[in-house]
């Protein structure tokens, strides 16, 4: 097909930035020359990619498998480059929500000490699956399980009780623990990185529920009186808000908490990770 890295640079800036105007000036071309560059692309894979219109941009599916697979690719050359002129990179782990709470900062400090020459850098993602996809991490920590055919080797952790979040001016604060029915007429907010969802409660008691995208305005919803959440515990070690109160559900299954990566680990040290993390967990199963 002859395709080049100038065509998929030009397909993951289109994807990120949504316009070709933005795309454009990202890769500091025109936007002339970046569309020419576009129609090579869909000429030489021999489908459309993008759908254009007066008013707005999108990719097709085609164009969004591509995309993310031109991310991971350039991902992987530039992590080559690296490593070729400075040797191993870091470990890049992801996590959406709270990693493992208060068991995170032991966790690295043990690794540092076991794994001197391997570094670890953890990043916050609202959507670790898809950056593994991307290859912006080598593998990520999650409370919900990876999507079928994801291409992820999964293994579970160990489990963590669910909390309720409520402002801390509501009347439930002041409880010890509360259960699904005490939030069921109450406002939801929900986030797909949080383990929540509105299956927990019965169907017929399931309550009126909304969705941010990250935890920053989770929180702030709850703190503001608008709504009350659902999360696993290491949400209150990691995320402690003065207007929020976290309490145990009484009646609601653990989440289990998971390590994924890539089927081909994209890290040398991927494994010897996991079972590092498996032997700090292992009180917690």
């Amino acid at each position: 097909m002859n395709v080049e890295l100038r065509h998929l640079r030009a397909l993951t800036a289109i994807g990120d930035e949504g316009t070709i105007t933005g795309a454009a000036a990202v890769l500091h071309v025109s936007q002339p020359a970046l569309s020419r560059t576009l129609e090579q692309l869909e000429s030489r894979v021999g489908v459309r990619l993008v759908e254009r219109t007066t008013r707005a941009l999108s990719l097709t599916d085609a164009g969004q498998q591509l995309y993310e697979r031109a991310h991971l690719i350039l991902r992987q050359l530039d992590d080559a480059l690296t490593e070729a002129a400075a040797g191993v990179r870091p470990l890049r782990i992801g996590f959406a929500w709270a990693a493992l709470g208060d068991l995170t900062v032991p966790l690295l400090r043990t690794w540092r000490e076991a794994h001197p020459g391997t570094p670890v850098q953890v990043y916050r993602r609202d959507d670790p699956e898809v950056a593994l996809r991307r290859g912006e991490i080598d593998a990520a920590l999650v409370r919900t399980a990876p999507a079928p055919g994801a291409a992820l080797e999964v293994r579970s952790l160990y489990r963590e009780r669910r909390m309720a979040a409520v402002p801390d001016s509501d009347p439930l604060a002041t409880r010890p623990s509360v259960r699904l029915t005490d939030l069921a007429d109450r406002p939801v907010v929900l986030c797909a990185t949080a383990a929540t969802t509105a299956e927990l409660w019965p169907e017929g008691r399931r309550p009126r529920t909304f969705e941010v995208a990250n935890v920053d305005e989770w929180l702030t919803v709850i703190a503001t009186g608008e709504a009350v959440g659902v999360t696993a515990e290491a949400t209150k070690q990691s995320h402690p808000h003065p207007g929020v109160r976290y309490l145990p559900l009484a009646d609601v299954p653990p989440v289990t908490v998971r390590m994924a990566w890539p089927r081909t680990p994209t890290h040398p040290a991927t494994l010897a990770f996991l079972g590092h993390l498996q032997v700090m967990t292992s009180a917690q199963r």
